[in-house]
């Protein structure tokens, strides 16, 4: 094992470990302020944090993958003073891009609020909200640094601290602020974000003065605008679109709910089940896939610069493969448990229905996602933005159309069919930009096999009846499935191996005698 890869792995599991906990915690405070606030709450918090999603995104305008990309190109090219010239750049237009979206979000909050939202509860948030922009935005730049010069933990034990001081402020406010209604407990919650998102920023600013020293003090190289400005734009215009498109889905997802004949509280109600309980324990495994797709970014922008080709086919290869591996573990573990988990974590047994159907699609997201990094790894943003446009568009038409007819399920149906075109569409682009062969069978049939084989047998003889139970049986289902798994592979490969075996001379003799007295 090179050294390269040790410190991928090394990086890699140590990102992993981080954001599991973050997700465990966050997961789990989810649930205490669920408890809390009700499942309107949660449906109105989930609609501020979708503007405030979109708001972020003109903040930060592509700025950390742009950083990523430059520091580590220069980097590859030996040129340090490259990657500082970069840095300085990076910095200026997230400030810039900050000040601006943070102003905005201050001036529109009234309009926002009453109008898009339709909720006047939601201002005093939205207002708080606005200042933390810009430390978010300085952020990206810090975060975009330490991943592309390959120290990651950093981010990832700020991470750790910006959480727990988030819990803490918030449940102090939350306290305080909850008997005054729902949109002071709205109120409490962004408080403790926005404060957090300020310290944490202050935090990794800290810690990039001191770690920026070992790009030393040569001489002082022009400013990559341009080269900037090609990653950005293109990344910023699609993420507006995609953020904006993302936003309006989401206002119009209690609406169209509302439509099929239920109140606006019964719609808001159903939209915090789906949104702030399944998908949450949904996406928490994706806290393994995207540490590790972090870490492809630099490696795929090395090898391109170095015209290295064979070297990022391997890479994508390996990392859809374990990606597919990994999501038909999750999909399928959560799929044969979605009801009695959701019931441990929440104590809602309709989550666990939701989580039930999203199951199915997400190996499909794992995939997505690491197809998406690979292609903006490989310089390929502008295809990647065209497909997220298209995404988003067509999921908006979906949830005119699905939702008052079908209620939340319909929501669920209108996500499978989004990611499962955003996939083919984004494997397509970087099946054309790469030559790398997937693996059919070792990569999708055995983990396939694997999985239904651990949950069904798991299913027959561990009954769950109880959280202790439940975390046993899902503990044993993964371990069957990675016996299983790699007993297929072990096999295959044995299989491969004697199957372009050359012929011993004994062997290929005989073969010739043979044939020549047939021959005869």
């Amino acid at each position: 094992m090179t050294q390269r890869v040790r410190c991928f792995l090394k990086n890699g599991i140590s990102l992993s470990l981080a954001a599991l906990l973050l997700r465990t915690v966050s997961v789990s405070f989810g649930a205490y302020v669920s408890g809390r606030i009700g499942a309107e709450g949660m449906g109105l918090y989930s609609l501020i944090m979708s503007v405030y999603t979109l708001a972020v995104t003109f903040a930060t305008s592509g700025v950390q993958l742009a950083t990523t990309r430059l520091v580590s190109e220069a980097l590859g090219r030996g040129e340090p003073e490259g990657a500082r010239a970069a840095l300085r750049t990076a910095l200026g237009y997230a400030t810039v891009c900050g000040a601006i979206a943070s102003l905005l979000l201050a001036v529109f909050a009234p309009v926002i609020g009453r109008v898009w939202l339709g909720d006047a509860r939601t201002l005093p948030a939205l207002r708080l909200l606005s200042l933390a922009l810009l430390p978010v935005a300085l952020s990206s730049v810090f975060s975009g640094y330490f991943t592309a010069v390959r120290r990651p933990s950093r981010t990832a034990a700020v991470s750790i601290a910006e959480q727990a001081t988030r819990i803490l402020l918030t449940v102090y406010l939350l306290t305080a602020l909850l008997p005054s209604g729902l949109g002071y407990a709205c109120l409490a919650l962004v408080g403790g974000s926005a404060l957090a998102e300020v310290l944490s920023a202050v935090t990794l600013g800290l810690l990039f003065l001191l770690d920026r020293r070992t790009l030393g003090h040569g001489r002082r190289a022009p400013a990559p605008v341009r080269g900037l400005l090609h990653i950005t734009l293109p990344i910023a215009a699609s993420s507006y679109i995609r953020s904006g498109l993302v936003s309006l889905e989401h206002i119009l997802i209690p609406r169209a709910l509302a439509r099929g004949g239920g109140s606006r509280e019964e719609a808001l109600s159903a939209y915090g089940v789906l949104s702030g309980m399944a998908l949450p324990i949904a996406l928490y495994p994706m806290a393994v896939v995207s540490s590790f797709a972090g870490l492809l970014l630099p490696e795929l922008a090395e090898g391109a610069a170095r015209e290295d080709s064979r070297g990022n086919a391997t890479i994508c290869e390996r990392s859809l493969a374990a990606a597919l591996w990994f999501g038909m573990a999750v999909g399928g573990v959560l799929a044969a448990f979605a009801v009695p988990l959701a019931e441990a974590v929440y104590g809602v047994r309709e989550a666990g229905y939701y989580l039930a159907l999203l199951a199915p699609v997400i190996p499909v997201m794992y995939l997505d996602h690491v197809t998406d990094v690979a292609l903006k790894g490989l310089g390929r943003q502008v295809y990647a933005m065209a497909v997220n446009i298209l995404d988003s568009v067509g999921s908006i038409l979906l949830v005119l159309l699905l939702l008052p007819r079908m209620g939340a399920v319909g929501y669920v149906a209108v996500i499978a069919l989004a990611e499962v075109f955003n996939f083919a569409a984004s494997i397509a682009g970087l099946r054309a930009s790469l030559a790398f062969r997937f693996p059919f069978l070792r990569g999708a049939v055995y983990p396939a096999a694997s999985i239904l084989m651990s949950v069904t047998l798991v299913r027959r003889l561990l009954p769950v009846t109880g959280v202790p139970s439940l975390i046993l049986a899902m503990a044993v289902a993964v371990l069957l499935y990675l016996l299983l798994l790699f007993t297929l592979l072990f096999f295959d490969g044995r299989a491969r191996a004697r199957a372009h075996r050359p012929l011993d001379k004994r062997t290929d003799n005989g073969y010739n005698r043979c044939s020549m007295g047939r021959n005869v």
